[in-house]
């Protein structure tokens, strides 16, 4: 009966894995389709959002019918009640990825992207997905060290996101009022996708530890200065 209980709560991490590699997808397709104007492809990563929220819904009702069924306790408790919000930050990044889909939909046949912000918006994507993905690792390997890189790697992002406000407000802008709010929302989203990444993996760094991040690395820090 225990081994049974154990498999549920494993099954429920397959599935936050699940969901970090589809929202990843996503994004990267979103990108795609933002930057090359390609509607069908925009069209696809709206569609596939269902299967995230999907997801995102099955977890929720195992989860609830795990604590309705086996209540449990301590670190049991922790790896449900974290799995639910870890769910939830997924959910959202597969959101974001629509909402990026959705501005290249509306722009179709043309690219809602001036040509010299490609780059930027390019490497924003890329990054976003590769914080997505080392999240998803860090839910397979509950790799701590690794968990607490990602808010580091999310510095760049956030440059990244300043760098394009940089151009909004340069007076050479000539790209007109509606392309500004494209851009404004596109560097949003992406910037949201690499926030909730690093909140799924904080959620870890709680979920192994029993501790927040905040107090996990100032215990840390002090067990460090004892040791020198």
């Amino acid at each position: 009966m225990r081994d049974a209980y154990h498999e549920e709560l494993d099954s429920i991490g397959d599935s936050l894995v699940e969901m970090a590699r589809l929202a990843g997808s996503a994004l990267g397709r979103a990108t795609t389709a933002l930057l090359d104007a390609d509607l069908a492809l925009a069209e696809s990563v709206i569609a596939s959002d269902e299967k995230i929220n999907e997801l995102h819904h099955e977890l929720e009702n195992r989860a609830i019918d795990l604590l309705a069924r086996q209540q449990p306790v301590a670190t049991d408790l922790r790896i449900v009640v974290t799995s639910l919000r870890m769910s939830a930050d997924l959910e959202r990044c597969g959101d974001l990825a629509r909402h990026v889909a959705k501005v290249a939909r509306l722009r179709y046949p043309e690219s809602a992207v001036p040509r010299d912000l490609h780059a930027t918006l390019l490497e924003m994507g890329q990054l976003a997905q590769r914080l997505v993905a080392k999240a998803a690792l860090v839910i397979a390997t509950k790799d701590v060290d690794k968990a607490l890189e990602l808010e580091q790697d999310d510095d760049a992002i956030d440059a990244l996101h300043r760098e394009l406000f940089s151009h909004l407000i340069d007076e050479r802008w000539h790209h007109g009022i509606e392309t500004a709010v494209d851009v404004t929302l596109v560097g949003r989203y992406y910037e949201r996708f690499a926030d909730h990444a690093v909140s799924v993996a904080k959620r870890v760094v709680y979920l192994v530890t029993g501790e927040h991040v905040a107090e996990f690395v100032a215990a840390a820090e002090a067990a460090e200065s004892v040791r020198d």
